[in-house]
């Protein structure tokens, strides 16, 4: 069973999301999806997402809101949340072919524009779910 921990970390009613690299054989190419990653072997979830998300964006989050569990046939999806307290400009991708600030709005549209891709791409279907029961029980 794969393990992996999400962050949904948001500012000004909008939502942080990665777009992922578009490359052949990897798990959801070229899709939005939220940063984050595999659990190492004797890590905890919280502790991976902190790693990820300084390897990934370089952002140090001091605190995460466990937010839901999600389990499926292959994967378990640990998801938490925090406010991004720093500007996008701030944040370095390390990972990922861009990032951006998703609006409800787009979310609920399955689809946001990318200014590295030069197109709209797809956010990841089971993150879509994800963030539209985030979305419905949270006021942010």
């Amino acid at each position: 069973m794969i393990q992996v921990a999400l962050a949904i970390l948001y500012r000004d009613g909008k939502f942080l999301f990665q777009l992922r690299d578009n490359i052949p054989g990897i798990i959801h190419p070229g899709v939005w999806g939220l940063f984050g990653g595999h659990l190492e072997p004797e890590e905890t979830p919280e502790f991976c997402l902190k790693r990820e998300l300084i390897e990934e964006i370089g952002y140090p989050v001091s605190e995460l809101i466990p937010f839901k569990n999600y389990r499926d046939s292959q994967v378990t999806r640990f998801v938490f949340s925090a406010p991004l307290t720093v500007d996008l400009s701030q944040l370095v991708l390390n990972e990922g072919w861009d990032m951006g600030l998703l609006t409800a709005e787009e979310i609920h549209a399955g689809a946001a524009y990318s200014q590295k891709a030069g197109m709209v791409r797809a956010i990841g279907v089971p993150l879509q779910k994800i963030m539209l029961e985030f979305i419905a029980q949270k006021s942010i």
